[in-house]
């Protein structure tokens, strides 16, 4: 159940100083929750308002007064959605804020630090989410310190204003919910020594837009040594736009808004940026590609070795974007927009790699519908992964790869994007993604194999050595009712996807085209329909004439 809503205060006077936490910008102080310490709402930047809206984030002032930290801060400002819990807390434009927690009962210093990058296509989510909670979690693993941060989401994080009249001096707004991100680590870096946390075994985690983010600040040099590990979930460096993709949707904001220059922009106010972020942000806002902050070919970037000695745990889904049945809101809908995304993706596509699309759609032998999934599940998901790891491992560093086949009790959904997060945290009674069929004794595993490695860097765990992923063996452990380790896995698949992935395939449906032929078939059927129902009509009609004559006749005869 979400929790309800706080405002953290000053306190002044005397407090509890065994829950406090001294830190560069404050005193804080958290609540004992079942001897678990947690922290929520603690500012790890300038709140970006006024002056500072669409501005890099700036560090916080130094203080020694003592705030409350027990309420969640905002969630960033986003569309109400039923899977994005998080939308439904209170939001504002202030709301770069995270949370800690910490066992009371382990006293160790210097404990290892995972620190949760929320997902939610950059466009929603949130930490307030109930299942990014960390409660059980850090009751089942007393010995680690997790923290969850919030950063800017849609048009606060993800816009691109280089069109726009006057946008000088505001060259990164197309990435400043990954500055945010860095911004956090720069804080944890500082910070998380005096909450008992070693600022030297620092590992990131994220699942879909929290695991592309952790893929891009694994090559972004401003987070060159805020962490030493990085675990990937459903989310790589295929999650972002170019250009031109940004462009569309600024151009969409300046429809929406009426605004001319940035002034104007400046100038709206929350209710209004409120309104118009619901109306932008349900097309995505990804990270920008833009040549300064992210390289323009992420790719060539990790297998250039700019992600240095991190080590990598990355791995997908067997089934994600069977996510989507959910999302855009059921199979029949489902049916109907997969063919429409895949046929226009598909215009992208030269000829000669046309070949392998084919390839690919030939190697499955299941209903036409679940090739298009799967297809967008290796182009989208499985291949990206697999090549960062690849670069990982080439590099010099040590990759680990999953892949998740324990499904969700849902229809049609099998093991969809998000079907791990309960597993991950601990948090087997929230049952949005999973459905009733929870494995305990996987989620016992999982944490324990997540726990492992950014304690050590090594995700093995007792009874079950998983060995690294590299392009000789391509060790792949296989998350199921029974963990296994295979290699190689759907081989065939991989060969035949991964030249496609120079065409960025990454779920942008701004400018979906519906001159396609599922189209087309379908205004054919509705055509065809149309007539019957006019020719059944004029049929319908030209017989009750035609009776009416009849009896007419006959009355005129009795008469």
């Amino acid at each position: 159940m979400m929790q309800k809503y706080g405002v953290n205060k000053r306190v002044v006077g005397t407090y509890n100083q065994e829950l406090s936490v001294t830190c560069l910008n404050g005193i804080f102080l958290g609540l004992n929750n079942d001897s678990v310490l947690e922290f929520k709402g603690i500012p790890y930047a300038k709140q970006p308002v006024g002056k500072l809206r669409w501005k890099e984030p700036q560090a916080p002032d130094t203080s020694r007064n003592v705030f409350e930290a027990y309420y969640f801060g905002k969630s960033c400002i986003q569309s109400h959605g039923m899977r994005q819990r998080a939308s439904f807390y209170k939001q504002g434009e202030d709301c770069l804020t995270l949370n800690i927690y910490k066992s009371l009962e382990d006293t160790s210093h210097m404990r290892p630090v995972m620190v949760y990058i929320h997902g939610g296509s950059y466009s929603s989510g949130g930490t307030s989410d109930p299942m990014f909670d960390c409660h059980n979690f850090i009751k089942a693993h007393p010995e680690m310190i997790m923290v969850t941060i919030n950063y800017r989401l849609g048009i606060y994080g993800f816009i691109d204003f280089s069109s726009v009249k006057g946008s000088q001096g505001y060259e990164n707004s197309c990435n400043l919910g990954l500055l945010d991100q860095v911004s956090a680590l720069q804080w944890i870096k500082n910070n998380i020594v005096f909450f008992g946390g070693d600022p030297g075994n620092v590992t990131i985690f994220g699942e879909s837009a929290g695991g592309g983010s952790v893929s891009l600040l694994c090559i972004l040099p401003q987070a060159r040594g805020l962490f030493q590990k990085a675990i990937c979930e459903s989310g790589s460096v295929a999650l972002t736009y170019s250009k031109k993709e940004c462009q569309s949707l600024t151009q969409h904001l300046i429809k929406e808004s009426g605004a001319t220059c940035m002034q104007d922009f400046l100038s709206l106010n929350e209710i209004r940026l409120e309104e118009l972020s619901k109306s932008v942000s349900s097309y995505t806002c990804f990270p920008m590609r833009d040549g300064k902050i992210l390289p323009k070919d992420l790719f060539t970037a990790y297998q250039s070795g700019a992600s240095g000695n991190i080590r990598m745990l990355i791995g997908t889904n067997a089934d994600e974007v069977r996510f989507w049945i959910k999302s855009i809101g059921g199979m029949e809908k489902f049916r109907l927009f997969m063919p429409i995304m895949y046929e226009n993706n598909l215009k992208r596509v030269s000829k000669e790699d046309i070949n392998c699309v084919n390839k690919f759609m030939a190697s499955q032998d299941r209903d036409k519908i679940w090739k298009m999934a799967e297809f967008y599940n290796d182009v989208m998901f499985r291949a990206p992964a697999i090549l960062q790891a690849e670069a990982v491992s080439k590099n010099g560093s040590k990759a680990f790869m999953y892949y998740w086949k324990y499904p969700s009790a849902y229809a049609n959904c099998g093991a969809y994007h998000t079907v791990e997060l309960a597993y991950v945290f601990n948090n087997l009674q929230e049952t949005i993604y999973t459905g009733n069929n929870i494995n305990k004794k996987l989620a016992v595993q999982v944490q324990n194999m997540w726990v492992n490695f950014a304690k050590t860097g090594d995700p093995s765990v007792k009874g079950l050595k998983w060995p690294e992923y590299n392009e000789k063996n391509r060790y792949t452990m296989v998350l199921d009712t029974t963990s296994s380790v295979q290699s190689d896995i759907l081989s065939t698949q991989r060969k035949a996807i991964m030249p496609l992935l120079k065409y960025h395939f990454n779920g942008n449906y701004l400018n979906l085209s519906l001159a396609v032929p599922q189209v087309y078939k379908i205004v054919a059927v509705l055509a065809v329909c149309f007539i019957a129902v006019i020719a059944f009509l004029f049929l319908f009609i030209r017989a009750r004439i035609k009776k009416c004559r009849q009896f007419d006749t006959a009355h005129k005869h009795k008469s």
